[in-house]
């Protein structure tokens, strides 16, 4: 099985956590959440779920990963303000390893430079964004870009999202 990193912090949205997080860890996937210090709580947007990251990004490497999950909401614009979360990021992308994105989880791939060229989707709001990270943008409700990159718009699209990324985790 599986060692699956999310990077998090407050303002995440909600069910793009838990829901990933469930269908993943029901198909006997591991979850270690990684936040600016270990033990931190970070709380949802919906303020639905508030709980302590199991590490701080300072005490993990990407090689201590086989994926990464990036929920939506705020989070990942608060994350990539940060380099480290950045780099962690990009490491996944420049080693192949299968990365998960919904919602505004692509403005941390944009911050890392690692979308150009990429298939993906996301939030509408972040679609210019994309575009000028040099992405292919596509409104769908699902994205699978080169058997790595799984990208979504919303939580409608959460079923198609965990599907699809669950069929990468079990290559």
């Amino acid at each position: 099985m599986k060692k699956v990193a999310v990077v998090i912090s407050d303002m995440f949205e909600d069910v793009e956590y838990t829901s990933p997080a469930e269908a993943f860890k029901s198909a006997g996937h591991t979850i270690i959440t990684i936040g600016k210090e270990a033990g931190e709580t970070v709380t949802g947007k919906q303020e639905e779920i508030q709980f302590q990251v199991d590490k701080g990004i300072a005490d993990v490497k990407p090689n201590d990963f086989d994926a990464l999950l990036i929920p939506g909401g705020f989070s990942p614009d608060l994350l990539r303000s940060d380099d480290r979360f950045v780099s962690f990021t990009k490491a996944f992308m420049d080693d192949k390893k299968p990365v998960f994105a919904i919602c505004h989880g692509p403005q941390l791939l944009i911050t890392a430079r690692a979308i150009e060229g990429r298939t993906a989707t996301g939030f509408k709001s972040i679609k210019v964004d994309m575009e000028y990270a040099k992405a292919n943008y596509i409104d769908q409700e699902v994205v699978v870009d080169q058997d790595q990159l799984v990208t979504s718009r919303t939580p409608d699209d959460l079923p198609a999202f965990n599907r699809e990324s669950l069929k990468l985790l079990d290559r």
